[in-house]
């Protein structure tokens, strides 16, 4: 890994009220990433919605998504970043492992910040996806910050 580190985040997503990969990440075809921190910040209005299914999954398909650029967060250095993600699917991924599953209140929000020693890696050519299933559709914030 030459330590190019990334942030992948679309900005406001709509979860709908079914199962809904908000964010994708995929990475080169013969290069790790390392999952450094990952999570979503919710704009819900209401106290009382029911908490939100989120899952950290590697998926095993692209399904149908728009594309997203991802930003350095150190930009002194002139490489490109090669791995690429994608947001807000139409058309679901296929899940694989499930890496971790939390309840999210609507009016709150999840960040994992992975320390050093614990990163997940995602094997060169492998897909992570933030998923999400929620009782009313209300706007997110998903986010994953990852080296390459």
């Amino acid at each position: 890994m030459a330590g190019i580190v990334f942030f992948a985040s679309p900005g406001e997503v709509a979860t709908g009220t079914s199962a809904k990969t908000l964010l994708q990440i995929v990475a080169p075809a013969n290069q790790r990433q390392k999952l450094k921190e990952w999570g979503m910040f919710c704009k819900g209005v209401t106290p009382t919605d029911s908490p939100i299914k989120v899952r950290l999954l590697r998926q095993t398909t692209a399904g149908t998504m728009s594309a997203l650029t991802l930003t350095k967060r150190n930009t002194s250095g002139g490489e490109t970043i090669q791995s690429t993600a994608q947001y807000s699917a139409s058309v679901e991924p296929t899940a694989g492992d499930v890496i971790a599953t939390v309840e999210v209140h609507p009016q709150l929000g999840y960040h994992d910040k992975l320390s050093f020693g614990d990163e997940i890696i995602n094997p060169g050519g492998g897909r992570i996806g933030i998923e999400v299933t929620a009782g009313v559709s209300i706007s997110v914030v998903p986010f994953i910050v990852a080296e390459e």
